[in-house]
């Protein structure tokens, strides 16, 4: 099944944060954090990158939260960022205004402020994947949707069919999407394309690569072969393999 949006919540006030988390899941989306401190954020979302950061932009700590969402976009220039404020004064505005938000919610809020900011920034998400992209914050996105990826090509979204992918291979923090008639290099690490592309039809076979299980030609003991190629596989992957195989 296709991955929930996942949600970091950057906060200091855990009651809020508690809360917020409580609405987030009860909307039907993954809460993939509460962290109190802006430079802790930082660290979080080196290994575990989330679809949208709801940051408070009063943060105790060496960072607030604009600074915070600043240094996120050095490593992650497509990230959606949502900030969380009780102070709206003109030059916090302005400060935020650089980042290039996808919404404020002013404190106190109520759910509905909540539930209407992250549907406009998953519907604004969307709407990216199907224009040009001219070195604007999605400049290097790769987007999953029910049966196909919107792939970064040139200075495009390519629509790449998932029945059409063969396999995926590690590079590093790069990966490069083999399809029946293109690879595609990403800015994107293995891990989170494991994370969010529907379980269905992939799997990751080895630590370095994610197979279209329905483009399986053979199956040996430490490897498959997919359109000729030979795809290690990890020591004991082979009977979960198999029983994927089952449910496809």
């Amino acid at each position: 099944m296709i991955q929930p949006i996942q949600i970091l919540i950057v906060e200091d006030e855990m009651i809020i944060a508690a809360n917020i988390s409580l609405q987030l899941t009860e909307m039907g989306y993954e809460v993939s954090g509460i962290i109190p401190r802006g430079e802790d954020a930082l660290n979080h979302i080196k290994n575990n990158l989330p679809d949208i950061v709801l940051i408070d932009i009063q943060l105790k700590g060496e960072l607030d939260g604009i600074e915070a969402a600043q240094k996120m976009q050095e490593f992650h220039n497509n990230l959606a960022i949502i900030y969380l404020t009780a102070n709206a004064d003109e030059a916090n505005f302005n400060r935020a205004k650089s980042t290039h938000p996808y919404a404020f919610i002013s404190k106190p809020f109520k759910r509905l402020d909540l539930q209407r900011s992250i549907e406009l920034t998953i519907n604004r998400l969307k709407c990216n994947i199907t224009t040009p992209i001219n070195g604007s914050k999605t400049e290097n996105s790769t987007f999953v949707l029910k049966e196909c990826l919107f792939i970064r090509h040139q200075e495009t979204m390519v629509k790449v069919d998932i029945e059409a992918i063969r396999y995926i291979e590690a590079d590093r923090n790069y990966c490069r999407v083999f399809s029946t008639d293109k690879e595609y290099l990403l800015v994107t690490t293995l891990k989170d394309m494991d994370r969010k592309l529907p379980q269905r039809h992939f799997f990751r076979i080895h630590r370095s690569y994610i197979i279209n299980l329905s483009r399986i030609d053979e199956i040996a003991g430490t490897h498959v072969v997919i359109a000729k190629k030979a795809i290690p596989m990890s020591k004991g992957m082979r009977p979960e393999l198999l029983k994927r195989l089952q449910t496809i």
